[in-house]
């Protein structure tokens, strides 16, 4: 029979709730409001936060471009917080039960996200947000209950490495997955087969990182199964899922930083502060040889966003958890208890904008233009949106509703 060394039970860190909270704040409305602003009022401070939260059109990196990986960064924290205490009362057995049944189900959540089979085959989007989610957390978790430390740091190592080498080695057929302004917005069925796009391609290429034409693009055009976002290509296919568990996999490291009896709580937020400037440098550095292109997750973006998240988290935890100053980030606990829970309501909804808008469009808005300043309009509907959110995941709260995948 297999036996798990019993490990401290942690408790919950609400400095994690809260960032997970202020993630979620920016995908559910917060950059309408900034975007609002900026429409009513473009000064140079306004117009450079609007810049922000706008994703960088392929290489480079924006405040916007965080968002994800801090998500899955904080996925790991979580892992730590709560593996060790399911290892403890379930086994491992019942742990890598646990993970395989949360898996599956983020996995067919994200499949109902993008519209799940209201469309028929292929015309169905398998790869997103949410499935990403799905592996990354399979994978990290079970690797945890499994390998050592030190072998999960050689694993996310490896990763980093191995995805740079993939991606400068590996040739493939020089083509150029072009697809004008067809975007996102037209079926597989508007897409050329590879056998016509590769007809006449004789030439291979490698070490390449343009938009269309590019390992990570040729792997998903040749093998990602379903709707692609990108008609050819999406941004989180199937290569540059190795990267993926990299960032989660610090994130893991942050929360054996954070479970640690052997620092005080200052020294940890230190070192998570040293630990995210050190990430940023060498994602900046890495970045000079392996361009840092979020919708590629390429290697240097990894450590780039995983040492902004380091830092986030370092300030958080320091705030919340080590100070005790936590009337401010309530509203964020609020929605980071309940973050897959509010992402899909969102979706399913409409958009909380989309119900402010019923309540504060049309004439409310011309009016709020026409007797205030032009723009006003916008900035209700994005500030009612985001009432109505916050309102929302409070009543989820104070009645103790989660939605536990």
């Amino acid at each position: 029979m297999t036996t798990v060394e019993a490990k401290p039970v942690v408790q919950r860190l609400l400095s994690v709730d809260a960032l997970r909270g202020f993630d979620m704040f920016w995908i559910i409305g917060a950059d309408a409001l900034v975007q609002a602003l900026n429409r009513m009022s473009p000064t140079s401070c306004i117009h450079t936060l609007a810049t922000q939260l706008e994703h960088a059109e392929w290489e480079g990196f924006r405040f916007y471009d965080l968002i994800f990986p801090l998500f899955l960064f904080i996925v790991g924290v979580s892992i730590v917080l709560s593996m060790d205490r399911l290892l403890a009362t379930a086994g491992r057995k019942g742990a890598l039960l646990r993970i395989v049944r949360r898996s599956l189900l983020l996995l067919v959540l994200g499949i109902f996200y993008y519209g799940g089979v209201t469309r028929a085959w292929p015309d169905v989007q398998l790869a997103g947000v949410l499935p990403r989610i799905a592996l990354c957390y399979f994978c990290v978790a079970t690797l945890y209950v499994w390998l050592p430390r030190k072998a999960l740091v050689g694993v996310a190592a490896l990763c980093l490495a191995g995805y740079w080498a993939l991606l400068m080695f590996v040739p493939f057929p020089d083509v150029r997955l072009e697809h004008g302004k067809i975007g996102k917005n037209e079926t597989p069925a508007k897409a050329q087969t590879p056998e016509v796009l590769l007809a006449n391609v004789s030439t291979t290429v490698r070490g390449t990182f343009e938009e269309g034409h590019n390992l990570t693009h040729y792997v998903d055009f040749r093998w990602l199964p379903g709707r692609k976002r990108n008609l050819y290509y999406t941004n989180e296919g199937l290569l540059n899922t190795i990267p993926a568990v990299a960032t989660t996999l610090l994130g893991v490291m942050a929360g054996w930083l954070l479970t640690s009896a052997r620092w005080s709580g200052k020294q940890k937020a230190a070192w998570l502060l040293a630990a995210g400037a050190t990430g940023v440098a060498l994602g900046l550095l890495w970045g000079l040889e392996f361009p840092i292109i979020k919708r590629l997750w390429t290697s240097s973006y990894v450590l780039l966003a995983g040492g902004y998240s380091a830092a986030l988290l370092g300030v958080f935890y320091l705030v919340v958890d080590v100070w005790q100053l936590r009337a401010w980030c309530l509203p964020f606990v609020w929605m980071g208890t309940n973050a897959i829970t509010i992402y899909l309501a969102d979706n399913l909804l409409g958009g909380f904008n989309g119900i402010a808008a019923r309540l504060v469009g049309g004439n409310v808005q011309q009016c709020a233009d026409a007797h205030i300043t032009k723009g006003c309009g916008d900035l209700l509907i994005a500030l009612v949106g985001l009432l109505i959110a916050f309102w929302f995941v409070r009543f989820l709260y104070k009645n103790k509703i989660f939605l536990r995948v």
